[in-house]
């Protein structure tokens, strides 16, 4: 009897570890299976765009712009229609033979806003490290000033990722908050950029 209720004990602890054993091998299976989600390629490719515009490799750059629609670039939180929609080639074109354009208004005087690709990415893309973000989102807003914010209207159906600094200089009171968002639209099972929008305080 007592040698029976060892083998007993033995056969569970045996089937016990390999039950374990299974258990850790279908973990891993599972981890590795792990299916690409939505969010995840988005955030691959805005990752992506921003580690370019950080490099000023702008080629790199070009290669998020959505193929057939290109990029609209709106230099404040409300988006209009007014605002420069470019394709990559168009856009590298414009970098190379160093064309001004025509890429909204500025806020206060309306007047409007003439710069070459570079120093308007200077002033309205790339105006801080957001690679470095002090927060980032998904689909959801953090910065949030004293204009219309109308990105959900004009893209209601894409998704968005957010990068945003709470300010630089403590005599602004946060005044001085800058936000970067990025919109993508699915083309042929890859994401792209569709607008790229720069958001801060206005007058």
């Amino acid at each position: 009897m007592r040698y029976l209720l060892i083998i007993a004990v033995v056969l569970f602890s045996g089937c016990n570890q390999a039950e374990q054993s299974d258990q850790a091998g279908n973990k891993t299976a599972l981890n590795k299976v792990r299916k690409i989600t939505q969010k995840d390629s988005i955030q691959k490719v805005a990752s992506v765009a921003l580690k370019a515009l950080k490099a000023k490799d702008y080629n790199r750059f070009a290669s998020c712009f959505h193929p057939v629609e290109g990029v609209r670039f709106s230099p404040y939180g409300f988006i209009d229609f007014t605002h420069k929609q470019i394709l990559a080639k168009d856009f590298l074109e414009a970098i190379d033979k160093h064309w001004i354009l025509t890429w909204g208004h500025y806020d206060g005087s309306g007047e409007a806003i003439k710069l070459r690709v570079k120093p308007y990415i200077d002033r309205y893309i790339y105006n801080a490290d957001y690679v470095a973000a002090e927060k980032e989102d998904y689909d959801s807003f953090i910065g949030n000033g004293n204009s219309i914010n109308n990105l959900k209207e004009i893209y209601p159906q894409l998704h968005f990722t957010e990068y945003y600094f709470s300010g630089f200089d403590q005599k602004y009171n946060g005044l001085d908050w800058s936000s970067l968002r990025l919109v993508f639209k699915k083309y042929q099972n890859d994401y792209y950029l569709v607008a790229v929008i720069h958001d801060q305080w206005t007058t």
